[in-house]
């Protein structure tokens, strides 16, 4: 099947560029200190808590993909399915410290995480866009290195630990080996590891290049009930490309050029308005997120001269709602991997008259509509079902085309180069 080259353009591509390669001393608990690259992850002190960034040390490429260890061990298990794989975004979830009698917990845990990721907005409205798969890694033994307390060592398939770097909440995998897991299923666009644990803990990787088609891996404990949140967090980075809107004091000023990101900005809210930049068309707005949408100082870790849209993002504070410049970039990200409209009907491009038509929208506020040799049927409005006869298609032998048109008319995106990209349509010969 065909595999998605970018996810720094899709995927879980997080902030940065891959780190230099510079003498490190391995945080891993499996061995001794090697110098090797390093990459920059992000971690949260808390349930509540803000985020943090460190550097530790790369994990080493494994010299040939990881054969299957036990029977079961690379298995791949559709969670959801919403259409074909290049129509739709992938989130590939892979479990660590699960032996084999216990893929079971890793597939409930898998659905209780991905039921809480799919409720927060934009995603909640957009759940027709994603298929989700999970791939089984078998471990010899339950649970995860440090866990309970530090110095308990545990022998998992992608050496999920805690302490890392000496940090409690820091959960660290080897991302060589999660590469190897997540190549097996179909398609990956999002990579996510839960680590079998009820500890709180988590991590954005920055800088992880991948083969496979993503660029950056989050990790999650478990079964710990805010832990979600972390994923959430990070496909801020990877899908929205948003920037952290948290600040270090010992930052200072930010003195260089306007960043990229859309949700940081050296413009106040008078000075975007005046030139009609970033978020301005959001301004005055009420935010999901508590707040109108003004300029707040602070963010990109810097406290002074960056502004942010709101007080208290996702972005700054897990446990809150992306704002509404947050959510449109989301939105814009999602739509960077999956269609608006999607069909499993006529995989090659042909339709007989009497064969129903189905198709899929990305989410309820998509408009569809059905065009017969280029002229609208009127009546079909809005169906996601049909049949080419019924819709006035002939039997005169001639050739007829059968096309599906749909349009994203959310009122969450105001750019009208963005409302300008959502839409496609489907087309379909008719035979006899």
């Amino acid at each position: 099947m065909r595999r998605r080259i970018s996810l720094a353009a899709g995927g879980l591509a997080l902030a940065a560029a891959l780190a230099a390669t510079v003498p490190a001393a391995a945080a891993s608990p499996d061995g001794p200190a090697t110098s090797q690259r390093t990459q920059n992850v992000e971690y949260f002190t808390g349930p509540d808590g803000r985020p943090r960034r460190t550097t530790i040390p790369a994990s080493p490429a494994l010299p040939r993909p990881l054969r299957p260890s036990v029977k079961g061990d690379g298995d791949v298990t559709p969670v959801v399915t919403n259409g074909p794989v290049g129509s739709k975004l992938d989130v590939v979830f892979i479990g660590d410290g699960y032996t084999a009698g216990q893929q079971g917990d890793f597939h409930a845990a898998l659905r209780a995480k991905w039921a809480k990721m799919s409720a927060v907005e934009p995603y909640a409205s957009y759940k027709n866009l994603f298929n989700v798969w999970a791939v089984d890694a078998v471990s010899r033994e339950s649970g995860i290195t440090n866990d309970p307390a530090k110095g308990v060592t545990k022998d998992t398939a992608l050496r999920s630990y805690f302490f890392c770097d000496d940090i409690e909440r820091l959960l660290c995998v080897d991302t060589a080996r999660v590469e190897s897991y997540a190549a097996k299923a179909p398609a990956a666009d999002l990579v996510v590891v839960l680590s079998n644990s009820a500890k709180y803990g988590g991590a954005g990787y920055n800088d992880v290049v991948s083969q496979v088609g993503y660029d950056g891996v989050a990790t999650a404990s478990s079964d710990h009930p805010k832990s979600d949140q972390v994923a959430v967090h990070e496909t801020g980075h990877s899908l929205g490309k948003l920037a952290d809107e948290y600040q270090y004091d010992e930052y200072g000023t930010y003195t260089g050029a306007e960043p990229r990101d859309v949700n940081i900005s050296t413009l106040n809210a008078g000075q975007q308005v005046e030139q009609r930049q970033k978020w301005y068309r959001w301004l005055g707005r009420t935010s999901p997120d508590g707040g109108t949408i003004g300029s707040y100082e602070g963010g990109g870790y810097y406290p002074k001269g960056l502004y942010r849209p709101t007080e208290n993002s996702i972005m700054r504070t897990l446990g809150r709602e992306f704002n509404l410049p947050g959510r449109e970039a989301m939105i814009a990200g999602f739509y960077r991997h999956a269609s608006v409209l999607s069909s499993e009907t006529g995989p090659y491009g042909t339709v007989s008259r009497r064969q129903h038509v189905t198709v899929r929208l990305a989410a309820p506020t998509v408009t569809l509509r059905w065009y017969v040799d280029g002229l609208e049927v009127v009546t079909a409005r809005g169906r996601t079902e049909v049949v080419p006869r019924a819709l006035g298609v002939p039997a005169d032998g001639r050739p007829h085309t059968l096309t599906a048109r749909a349009v994203d008319r959310t009122d969450a995106v105001l750019d009208p180069e963005l409302r300008g990209r959502l839409k496609g349509s489907l087309v379909w010969g008719v035979t006899r």
